[in-house]
Protein backbone atom coordinates (compact mmCIF):
# COMPACT_ATOMS: atom_id res chain seq x y z
CA UNK A 1 0.00 0.00 0.00
CA UNK A 2 2.84 2.43 0.69
CA UNK A 3 4.65 2.01 -2.61
CA UNK A 4 1.10 2.76 -3.84
CA UNK A 5 0.57 6.07 -1.98
CA UNK A 6 4.22 7.21 -3.19
CA UNK A 7 3.18 6.77 -6.89
CA UNK A 8 0.43 8.87 -5.85
CA UNK A 9 2.16 11.59 -4.05
CA UNK A 10 4.67 11.92 -6.84
CA UNK A 11 1.82 13.65 -9.37
CA UNK A 12 0.92 15.90 -6.91
CA UNK A 13 2.44 19.36 -7.64
CA UNK A 14 4.97 20.28 -4.45
CA UNK A 15 5.61 16.67 -4.17
CA UNK A 16 6.69 15.22 -7.50
CA UNK A 17 10.37 16.67 -7.33
CA UNK A 18 10.70 15.06 -4.14
CA UNK A 19 13.15 12.03 -3.51
CA UNK A 20 12.16 8.95 -2.16
CA UNK A 21 13.03 9.15 1.02
CA UNK A 22 11.00 12.44 1.27
CA UNK A 23 8.09 10.53 -0.18
CA UNK A 24 8.23 7.75 1.91
CA UNK A 25 7.96 10.06 4.69
CA UNK A 26 5.01 11.91 3.54
CA UNK A 27 3.40 8.44 2.55
CA UNK A 28 3.42 7.53 6.39
CA UNK A 29 1.85 9.88 7.73
CA UNK A 30 -0.97 9.46 4.39
CA UNK A 31 -4.47 8.67 5.08
CA UNK A 32 -6.99 8.27 2.87
CA UNK A 33 -11.24 8.30 2.67
CA UNK A 34 -13.10 7.48 0.21
CA UNK A 35 -16.40 9.62 -0.44
CA UNK A 36 -19.25 9.78 -1.94
CA UNK A 37 -20.67 12.48 -4.25
CA UNK A 38 -22.57 14.78 -1.93
CA UNK A 39 -20.06 14.25 1.05
CA UNK A 40 -19.02 17.63 2.67
CA UNK A 41 -15.46 17.29 3.81
CA UNK A 42 -15.45 20.48 5.91
CA UNK A 43 -16.95 23.85 6.38
CA UNK A 44 -16.12 27.29 6.02
CA UNK A 45 -15.24 27.72 10.22
CA UNK A 46 -14.39 24.43 11.31
CA UNK A 47 -11.03 23.93 12.49
CA UNK A 48 -8.44 24.12 9.82
CA UNK A 49 -6.27 20.72 11.40
CA UNK A 50 -5.23 18.70 7.87
CA UNK A 51 -4.09 19.42 4.19
CA UNK A 52 -6.16 17.08 1.73
CA UNK A 53 -4.94 15.94 -1.82
CA UNK A 54 -7.13 13.98 -4.57
CA UNK A 55 -6.35 10.77 -5.97
CA UNK A 56 -9.79 10.45 -7.98
CA UNK A 57 -12.85 12.39 -8.09
CA UNK A 58 -13.48 16.05 -7.95
CA UNK A 59 -14.26 18.58 -5.08
CA UNK A 60 -15.63 21.82 -5.33
CA UNK A 61 -14.28 24.50 -3.08
CA UNK A 62 -16.91 27.59 -2.05
CA UNK A 63 -18.15 29.84 0.16
CA UNK A 64 -22.23 31.31 0.70
CA UNK A 65 -22.59 34.63 0.65
CA UNK A 66 -24.91 36.43 3.74
CA UNK A 67 -27.88 36.60 1.26
CA UNK A 68 -27.43 32.42 1.07
CA UNK A 69 -25.54 32.55 -2.67
CA UNK A 70 -22.59 29.91 -3.58
CA UNK A 71 -19.91 30.94 -4.58
CA UNK A 72 -17.34 28.92 -6.25
CA UNK A 73 -13.87 29.25 -6.18
CA UNK A 74 -12.29 26.45 -7.76
CA UNK A 75 -13.16 22.68 -8.62
CA UNK A 76 -9.88 20.14 -7.75
CA UNK A 77 -9.41 16.81 -9.64
CA UNK A 78 -6.99 14.42 -9.23
CA UNK A 79 -3.60 14.96 -7.86
CA UNK A 80 -4.44 18.65 -6.29
CA UNK A 81 -4.20 19.66 -3.11
CA UNK A 82 -6.75 21.97 -1.16
CA UNK A 83 -6.86 23.36 2.39
CA UNK A 84 -2.96 24.22 2.54
CA UNK A 85 -3.76 27.34 3.66
CA UNK A 86 -3.83 26.43 7.40
CA UNK A 87 -1.04 24.56 7.15
CA UNK A 88 1.48 26.79 9.98
CA UNK A 89 -1.58 29.13 10.25
CA UNK A 90 -3.61 28.05 13.47
CA UNK A 91 -6.84 28.96 11.50
CA UNK A 92 -10.11 27.69 10.24
CA UNK A 93 -11.25 26.97 6.95
CA UNK A 94 -11.88 29.77 4.97
CA UNK A 95 -14.16 28.00 2.73
CA UNK A 96 -16.32 24.73 2.36
CA UNK A 97 -15.79 21.54 0.55
CA UNK A 98 -18.30 19.20 -1.53
CA UNK A 99 -17.32 16.37 -3.39
CA UNK A 100 -19.22 16.66 -6.66
CA UNK A 101 -18.07 13.44 -8.43
CA UNK A 102 -17.16 10.26 -6.13
CA UNK A 103 -13.37 10.66 -4.58
CA UNK A 104 -10.65 8.79 -2.90
CA UNK A 105 -9.12 11.81 0.04
CA UNK A 106 -5.90 11.99 1.10
CA UNK A 107 -4.94 13.32 4.29
CA UNK A 108 -2.75 14.57 6.06
CA UNK A 109 -2.79 15.89 9.45
CA UNK A 110 -0.94 19.31 9.96
CA UNK A 111 0.61 18.61 12.97
CA UNK A 112 2.20 16.06 11.08
CA UNK A 113 3.23 18.12 8.11
CA UNK A 114 4.34 20.31 9.78
CA UNK A 115 6.67 18.68 12.26
CA UNK A 116 7.97 16.60 8.92
CA UNK A 117 8.78 19.72 7.31
CA UNK A 118 10.78 21.34 10.07
CA UNK A 119 12.79 18.50 10.01
CA UNK A 120 13.42 18.42 6.12
CA UNK A 121 14.08 21.46 4.15
CA UNK A 122 13.78 20.00 0.88
CA UNK A 123 9.91 19.44 1.47
CA UNK A 124 9.49 23.27 3.13
CA UNK A 125 10.81 24.84 -0.42
CA UNK A 126 8.47 22.36 -2.41
CA UNK A 127 5.93 23.25 -0.37
CA UNK A 128 6.36 27.22 -0.55
CA UNK A 129 6.26 26.79 -3.93
CA UNK A 130 3.11 25.45 -4.39
CA UNK A 131 2.54 28.34 -2.00
CA UNK A 132 3.46 30.41 -4.06
CA UNK A 133 1.57 29.54 -7.00
CA UNK A 134 -1.19 29.24 -5.03
CA UNK A 135 -0.98 32.77 -4.21
CA UNK A 136 -0.17 34.14 -7.90
CA UNK A 137 -3.64 32.11 -8.97
CA UNK A 138 -5.74 33.78 -6.42
CA UNK A 139 -4.38 37.06 -7.16
CA UNK A 140 -5.38 36.78 -11.06
CA UNK A 141 -8.73 35.69 -10.12
CA UNK A 142 -9.35 39.01 -7.99
CA UNK A 143 -8.36 40.77 -10.92
CA UNK A 144 -9.98 39.15 -13.12
CA UNK A 145 -13.61 39.63 -11.24
CA UNK A 146 -12.46 43.55 -10.89
CA UNK A 147 -12.08 43.87 -14.55
CA UNK A 148 -12.89 41.41 -16.66
CA UNK A 149 -16.03 41.60 -18.45
CA UNK A 150 -18.52 38.66 -17.92
CA UNK A 151 -18.68 37.16 -21.57
CA UNK A 152 -14.43 37.24 -21.22
CA UNK A 153 -15.15 35.80 -17.80
CA UNK A 154 -17.01 32.80 -19.17
CA UNK A 155 -14.97 32.10 -22.02
CA UNK A 156 -12.17 32.21 -20.03
CA UNK A 157 -13.58 29.53 -17.32
CA UNK A 158 -14.71 27.49 -20.34
CA UNK A 159 -10.96 27.49 -21.24
CA UNK A 160 -9.88 26.41 -17.86
CA UNK A 161 -12.63 23.64 -17.41
CA UNK A 162 -11.83 22.26 -21.09
CA UNK A 163 -7.74 21.73 -19.98
CA UNK A 164 -8.48 20.41 -16.91
CA UNK A 165 -11.31 18.14 -17.77
CA UNK A 166 -11.50 18.41 -21.78
CA UNK A 167 -11.86 15.19 -23.32
CA UNK A 168 -10.84 15.23 -26.77
CA UNK A 169 -13.82 13.70 -29.44
CA UNK A 170 -14.94 13.40 -32.80
CA UNK A 171 -17.22 16.94 -32.23
CA UNK A 172 -14.63 18.81 -30.36
CA UNK A 173 -13.88 18.89 -27.13
CA UNK A 174 -15.98 17.48 -24.44
CA UNK A 175 -16.12 18.77 -20.49
CA UNK A 176 -16.36 15.72 -18.87
CA UNK A 177 -17.58 17.62 -15.75
CA UNK A 178 -21.51 17.41 -14.48
CA UNK A 179 -21.42 20.65 -13.71
CA UNK A 180 -24.87 23.30 -13.66
CA UNK A 181 -25.44 26.87 -15.08
CA UNK A 182 -25.86 28.05 -11.74
CA UNK A 183 -22.81 26.25 -10.72
CA UNK A 184 -20.95 28.02 -13.67
CA UNK A 185 -22.14 31.42 -12.22
CA UNK A 186 -20.97 30.52 -8.74
CA UNK A 187 -17.44 29.88 -10.61
CA UNK A 188 -17.88 33.32 -12.47
CA UNK A 189 -19.08 35.63 -9.63
CA UNK A 190 -22.26 36.63 -11.62
CA UNK A 191 -26.15 35.63 -12.02
CA UNK A 192 -27.30 32.19 -14.23
CA UNK A 193 -28.83 34.71 -16.35
CA UNK A 194 -26.16 36.53 -17.42
CA UNK A 195 -24.12 33.19 -17.67
CA UNK A 196 -26.86 31.24 -20.01
CA UNK A 197 -27.02 34.79 -22.16
CA UNK A 198 -23.23 34.21 -22.50
CA UNK A 199 -23.63 30.55 -23.51
CA UNK A 200 -26.28 31.21 -25.92
CA UNK A 201 -23.94 33.86 -27.51
CA UNK A 202 -21.39 31.02 -27.71
CA UNK A 203 -23.33 28.44 -29.32
CA UNK A 204 -24.98 31.39 -31.74
CA UNK A 205 -21.60 31.98 -33.19
CA UNK A 206 -20.32 28.21 -32.73
CA UNK A 207 -17.74 28.30 -30.42
CA UNK A 208 -19.52 25.30 -28.33
CA UNK A 209 -22.63 23.10 -28.77
CA UNK A 210 -24.65 22.72 -25.68
CA UNK A 211 -26.81 19.30 -24.92
CA UNK A 212 -28.20 19.69 -21.57
CA UNK A 213 -25.41 19.83 -18.84
CA UNK A 214 -23.28 18.42 -21.57
CA UNK A 215 -20.84 20.85 -23.47
CA UNK A 216 -18.64 20.57 -26.37
CA UNK A 217 -16.27 23.00 -27.38
CA UNK A 218 -16.06 23.24 -30.91
CA UNK A 219 -13.92 26.35 -31.32
CA UNK A 220 -10.94 27.54 -29.01
CA UNK A 221 -9.93 29.76 -31.42
CA UNK A 222 -13.33 31.62 -31.03
CA UNK A 223 -13.43 31.69 -27.26
CA UNK A 224 -10.07 32.81 -26.88
CA UNK A 225 -11.25 35.66 -28.70
CA UNK A 226 -13.48 37.22 -26.56
CA UNK A 227 -10.06 37.11 -23.90
CA UNK A 228 -8.45 39.90 -26.07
Amino acid sequence: MQGKTIEILKKIPGFQDLKSDDLEKISKISTYKNLSKGTTIFFEGDLGEAVYFLKSGKVKIYKTTLDGREHIFNIVGSGDVFAEVTLFNNIPYPASTEVIEDAEVGVIKNRDLEKLIKENAEIALEIIKVFSKKLFESQQKVKELALGDTYARTAQTILKLSKENGIKTSEGIELKLDISRQELANMIGTARETVSRALSQFKKEGSIDLKGKKMTIKNMEKLRDWLD
